[in-house]
């Protein structure tokens, strides 16, 4: 997959979809059941179900069924890509007093 295809996702509805892969990369243990996403959000539970599946269809997260729920993690070369269009190469500027 190109690195452009796999923020398409993002790009639609970014904040939609920006928000439970932060919620999953800093989930206690790296990561989240989906019963721990559908309550933080606005949206029915079978539409944070479709923002999750175009994340894992964007190979940005994966998921694991255990019993009942599925359970997702960001992959770590996803957020290695994430990280490298998100750097701008430039540095904080210095807080003077």
């Amino acid at each position: 997959m190109s690195n452009q295809g796999c923020y398409e996702p993002l790009a639609r509805e970014p904040p939609v979809r920006l928000r439970p892969l932060s919620l999953i990369a800093s989930h206690e243990g790296g990561e989240a059941c989906v019963c721990d996403l559908t309550g933080v959000f606005d949206l029915s539970g079978p539409t944070t179900s479709h923002h999750l599946k175009l994340l894992r269809e964007a190979e940005l997260i994966v998921g694991e069924r255990r019993g009942t729920w599925i359970y997702y993690r960001v992959l770590p070369a996803a957020l290695a890509r994430l990280a490298g269009v998100l750097d701008t190469g430039r540095t904080p500027a210095a807080v003077g007093p």
